[in-house]
């Protein structure tokens, strides 16, 4: 670390950022395996009603970070068992090829509010839905279902 002398910024400025920096909770930190070249960064907030699916099997064509503001997530990546995210938890997927199968309410009585922050390829959509036959060619590596 580097001694304070070297340090950029006045000696107020280093007291501002040492005394405020108990106020920083790092969510989330997580090591996308690639971010597009040429990359727009997006950031939306998705509001679902209570008991909304949520979007139909889809990708992202870069890395996608979230966080739950309100009630419940039902969250499912290709691979990874199905889990709730509630309010306060972060979630992130790599984005590519990686198919997203959930991210619907989890709940019949209370909305899910959500943000996302996703680095889009460009001249690509934010998100492409997978077809059936997709699915289905696919099917292995999606995780055991929890009532299959």
């Amino acid at each position: 670390m580097p001694s304070e002398e070297s340090m950029p910024g006045s000696a107020e400025s280093q007291a501002r950022l040492a005394e405020l920096s108990s106020a920083i909770t790092v969510l989330q930190s997580a090591k996308p395996p690639f971010v597009p070249e040429g990359a727009e960064g997006m950031t939306i907030r998705v509001d679902y009603p209570p008991g909304t699916p949520g979007l139909p099997p889809h990708r992202h064509s870069g890395p996608a970070f979230g966080y739950v503001l309100e009630g419940e997530m039902l969250f499912e990546l290709e691979g990874e068992p199905e889990r709730v995210i509630r309010a306060g938890e972060t979630f992130w997927e790599p984005g590519g090829d990686v198919i997203h199968y959930q991210d619907g309410n989890n709940r019949k009585d209370a909305w899910s509010r959500f943000v996302v922050t996703m680095f889009c390829a460009p001249g690509r959509p934010m998100l492409t839905l997978v077809d059936d036959e997709e699915l289905a060619r696919r099917r292995h590596l999606r995780a055991p279902r929890p009532d299959a």
